[in-house]
């Protein structure tokens, strides 16, 4: 029978060290998650939620957002070389989730997906770069070989 585990988690707990300046956790983590014990492992299963403070990396607006991980599983084996640590009868899922949350940081955070970025206030047309190519071979055509 699976036993519910469902609250916050101190972002202090977690030992992010989150070293972004477009990002800031605003929050607890919250989970919901279900633990059971298989014949040689424990398996839990769930979802996490961390709210997050961005800066958008394109226009440099501030919005909020949640790093959401929706169906997340760890299997943790009780023996064996990889087995985990059993401490008071209860086993420390921080590292799994800690590791999971920190491959599921947004590497540039947008305000929204189609974001244009900074407005200018003088709008510059670009120059009109002429063609290399086409310079060159005009050269040639001038190229008398008799």
């Amino acid at each position: 029978m699976p036993f519910i585990l469902k609250g916050e988690l101190p972002v202090a707990e977690l030992d992010l060290a989150v070293q972004d300046d477009l990002i800031r956790i605003s929050g607890p983590l919250r989970h919901d998650l279900s633990v059971e014990l298989l014949n040689d492992a424990v398996l839990a299963t769930g979802s996490v939620e961390l709210p997050l403070e961005c800066e958008c990396a394109r226009c440099l607006k501030k919005f909020n957002t949640s790093l959401k991980l929706d169906g997340w599983a760890a299997h943790l084996p009780l023996e064996g070389e990889e087995k985990v640590a059993i401490k008071n009868d209860c086993v420390d899922l921080t590292p799994f989730l800690r590791e999971d949350i920190l491959l599921d940081f947004p590497q540039h955070p947008l305000c929204k997906p189609d974001c244009a970025g900074l407005k200018s206030k003088t709008a510059r047309k670009p120059k009109a770069v002429p063609k290399p190519a086409l310079d060159v071979w005009a050269k040639l055509d001038k190229l008398k070989l008799k």
